[in-house]
């Protein structure tokens, strides 16, 4: 189950590292996004390494698969047991990181989460855990905001008297997200005509798509996984129906949706996703840096955006454990929570301030269209590069 993925050999470092054990999905069908947030870790740890380490000590990612919650706690207990690892972090898939996190706790350990979004693994009041990038309620509010200042005006309508239909995977990650948007979206005036949800594992959405159709929306927003979202696009286009919008959450903007629909089925989609590597340096100082980084290492361009979100979040670590001079939870959270870094400070365009959930305020998402085959960066305005705007929307 685990793999030291980061070993080195720099004779400064002192020989007891800092044993970072990584819990993602690095098997079944969610694998890819497993491996590219470990990727952005990884790439965040060679540069603590070649600098000196951490606390003089060099620093080591052993990772651990696991696809759902119980494989999680089992991994937890193999990775503090046997690897002896003094830390956690990941994690591509909420439950698991529920159940990673909680097992986590067990041993007193620290649960430093960058990528998985759903409320409540915050919300638990768990005294191990801290999450650096956006949660569930940042996305939501990102797509009201671009409802309200991009896609009604796009329409010619009022956010209002918009048609929204809501679709969600039925996970905590999917329902936590939906429920948020949903509320947001009605405090501004908006109720949407439709709630629905699905299996993230379903092999078959055309009812779903029926459903939605009867509703006949303006605006579909989808919020789930890879596989369900690609397979929701592919039973949209068999049976013909084109939605005059389609906005997609977290996911929809990776290479693998490209390959799995085409360009054709894309033009015009709108996705709220992590920021991606192109941004101008004026808003994500460091994308470029990271993307050398990545291609160097690994051969080929990033798999999915999540991986420089993971990456940045790596790096606020590192500044909180080199503040506490430490890896005990209790310390690294106390000087976790007097960090106070404005937006714009790490790649991505993120900041740090953590709320009293330990839960960072400053990391946001932004909002990408697919243009020509590829997803450009649209909202907020501070994010998109010179000369680009919103187009095809409403699709044709």
């Amino acid at each position: 189950l685990s793999t030291v993925c980061a070993l080195y050999s720099t004779a400064t470092l002192a020989a007891d590292p800092i044993k970072i054990g990584e819990i993602n999905p690095f098997s079944g069908p969610l694998a890819k996004y497993g491996l590219e947030l470990s990727r952005g870790h990884e790439l965040a740890i060679d540069e603590i390494n070649a600098k000196g380490g951490l606390l003089g000590r060099k620093v080591e990612m052993i990772t651990g698969d696991a696809t759902n919650p119980q494989q999680a706690i089992a991994t937890v207990d193999q990775l503090a047991n046997r690897d002896k690892v003094n830390l956690f972090s990941g994690t591509y898939m909420s439950p698991v990181s529920a159940a990673a996190s909680d097992a986590a706790q067990r041993y007193n350990l620290l649960y430093w989460e960058t990528i998985a979004t759903a409320q409540e693994l915050t919300e638990r009041g768990l005294p191990n855990f801290v999450r650096t990038g956006p949660n569930a309620a940042s996305y939501a509010i990102e797509a009201v905001a671009a409802i309200n200042n991009l896609i009604a005006g796009a329409y010619g309508k009022k956010p209002g008297d918009l048609k929204i239909w809501i679709e969600h995977e039925d996970l905590s990650f999917g329902t936590s997200s939906a429920d948020t948007l949903k509320t947001l979206l009605e405090k501004e005036g908006v109720k949407p005509i439709g709630v629905s949800a699905h299996s993230f594992k379903a092999i078959d959405l055309n009812d779903t798509v029926l459903r939605i159709k009867q509703g006949n929306p303006d605006l579909l927003i989808e919020i789930g996984y890879v596989p369900d979202g690609n397979l929701l696009l592919r039973n949209l286009r068999s049976q013909g129906y084109k939605i005059p919008g389609i906005m997609y959450l977290v996911t929809g903007d990776a290479p693998e949706t490209l390959e799995a629909v085409g360009a054709d089925a894309l033009e015009g989609l709108l996705v709220v996703s992590y920021p991606r590597t192109n941004l101008p340096n004026t808003f994500s100082p460091g994308g470029d840096h990271y993307l050398a980084a990545y291609r160097a290492k690994y051969k080929q361009e990033p798999a999915a955006t999540l991986g420089m979100t993971a990456y940045a979040g790596m790096q606020m670590l590192f500044d909180a454990v080199t503040a506490a001079n430490s890896t005990d939870p209790d310390k690294v959270r106390a000087a976790a929570a007097k960090m106070d870094k404005p937006l714009g400070s790490y790649p991505g365009g993120y900041g740090v301030k953590f709320d009293s959930n330990f839960q960072n305020t400053r990391a946001l998402p932004v909002v990408v269209q697919w243009q020509s085959g590829v997803p450009v960066t649209v909202f907020p305005k501070e994010a998109a590069s010179a000369g680009v705007a919103l187009k095809n929307f409403p699709r044709r």
